[in-house]
């Protein structure tokens, strides 16, 4: 069955620049690997080399995280829609140490 797959800014290069690309697929599983045979490269970008998901991506199947549902077993319904979302780091400043009041 066809699946709508959101790609994020950085994979975006595999896709031709497609924000949004259909695959055909049951599963989790067969949504990477029809990814792959169309976007080369993207399957090494969401699994590491023993095949689980690299920690700094989440894939959501209809707003739930596939790593509380069955990975990479995870079935697709009719309609589903999958988002490959990357880790976001980084933010605000360092708070464990207060820098004193600036004068006025």
């Amino acid at each position: 069955m066809a699946i709508n797959v959101q790609i994020p800014g950085p994979l975006r290069p595999l896709t031709g620049g497609a924000a949004e690309v259909e695959v055909e697929a049951t599963d989790v599983d067969g949504l990477i690997e029809a990814l792959e045979a169309r976007h080369r490269g993207i399957r090494e970008r969401l699994l590491d080399a023993s095949g689980e998901f690299r920690s700094y991506v989440r894939i959501f199947v209809d707003d739930r995280d596939v790593r509380t549902l069955q990975g990479r077993a995870t079935a697709l319904g009719p309609g589903a829609t999958v988002a490959i979302v990357p880790a976001i780091a980084g933010g605000g400043p360092d708070l464990s140490h207060p820098r004193p009041a600036k004068a006025l």
